[in-house]
């Protein structure tokens, strides 16, 4: 059994996530801000916690982690203001990694999306700049630490059905690669205790390969 924080634990696919970690025999905590989410939380088969990552210290937060196998991000700021989705998407992104550091915390899960790296190509003047700006700037941050991290890139999120089977691409824009919440889900679960997925930036939508031989690619 392994221990799980999900940071943004009443987003659509940690809910989903969620009850695939304990069908496995995992013990998922997932962290919250809204008082009112824990109740579906503890539906999906999770431990909810109140914590509002948005404000907490890099300290604060390795003291939630302690004792955890593995971190999973899966938070977002869900649009609005761009200074609240740079607070969110880039900086508490950032302390969480920095905290799962200090409280040794190796493995380490970023949910990002397709499409974010320096070479995003949204203009500035674009309402979608921020989240990716800040969507880079955090998985760049992950990927020049030591943690066993891996870095998850789907495509156009829809509430399709969990196929179970996914294809790896290598993505300009995430709308040409549409993949269900669940399947993400699936793909997230599945990383978690494969190895070979560590350092590994993995860009993918729904498609006919099975997930764990798609991985394998």
């Amino acid at each position: 059994m392994s221990n799980i924080t999900i940071v943004g634990g009443h987003g659509k696919v940690a809910l989903l996530l969620a009850p695939i970690l304990r069908g496995r025999g995992d013990h998922a905590t997932s962290l919250i801000r809204n008082p009112q989410h824990a109740d579906d939380v503890e539906k999906a088969s999770a431990a909810p916690h109140l914590a509002d990552i948005e404000k907490l210290s890099t300290e604060e937060i390795a003291g939630l982690l302690f004792g955890q196998d593995a971190v999973i991000w899966s938070a977002g700021a869900g649009g609005g203001s761009a200074e609240r989705t740079y607070a969110v998407d880039r900086d508490a992104a950032i302390r969480t990694i920095d905290a799962a550091q200090q409280a040794g915390v190796k493995r380490f899960v970023m949910v990002s999306y397709m499409g974010a790296g320096p070479n995003h190509g949204v203009p500035e003047s674009d309402s979608f700049f921020a989240y990716a700006q800040a969507k880079t700037e955090a998985d760049e941050y992950l990927s020049s630490t030591d943690l066993d991290w891996t870095i998850l890139h789907p495509g156009l999120l829809t509430m399709g059905d969990a196929t179970g089977t996914i294809q790896i691409v290598d993505g300009k824009h995430f709308g040409d690669y549409p993949v269900s919440r669940a399947n993400v889900a699936l793909t997230t679960a599945a990383i978690l205790h494969d190895d070979a997925t560590i350092g590994r930036t993995i860009e993918f939508g729904d498609g006919p390969v099975p997930i764990a031989d798609a991985l394998a690619q």
